[in-house]
């Protein structure tokens, strides 16, 4: 079953569960893929979906951050919540030790020695992690290992 195909069971259950919370996420999703796909002229296979959820989790994630420096922990609670939902969507991501191995094994490939060279790290292991590996954290452990 594709991502799209559970999107669209996932909010059909929702409907008729009464889930407003997660029927609202999973509209959003839709439109966002919708557009997406609009866009590209096609339909949107996994990978761009996935991309999609991650750019909806950095928008939730940045609304939280600035609802709690504005006291708003409502909102910041129903941030939360939503971004709970769409995290049940992403596969399971890499853990740090397995994108320092990566690390490790780009920057012995790329014969990289400072910090001058992190775009060209961090450009490679995004790519080879195929959207596994959060990209702060590869930002992290690129910069510890280049100034070792």
């Amino acid at each position: 079953m594709t991502f799209k195909e559970t999107i669209n069971n996932d909010l059909k259950i929702s409907i008729k569960g009464g889930d407003n919370v997660t029927r609202g996420v999973l509209r959003f999703l839709n439109s966002d893929i919708k557009n997406a796909e609009i866009e590209k002229g096609g339909e949107a296979g996994d990978k761009e979906i996935i991309e999609i959820i991650k750019r909806s989790l950095k928008r939730r994630k940045d609304s939280i951050l600035q609802y709690e420096k504005g006291n708003r922990f409502d909102l910041a609670d129903k941030e939360k919540e939503e971004l709970a939902i769409l995290e049940k969507y992403m596969p399971e991501q890499m853990s740090e030790e397995e994108i320092k191995r990566m690390v490790t094994d780009v920057i012995k490939e790329l014969g990289a020695s400072n910090s001058s060279e992190f775009g060209k790290v961090m450009s490679l292991v995004m790519s080879r992690s195929e959207g596994l590996a959060d990209g702060n954290v590869v930002s992290m452990v690129v910069k510890k290992e280049l100034n070792d």
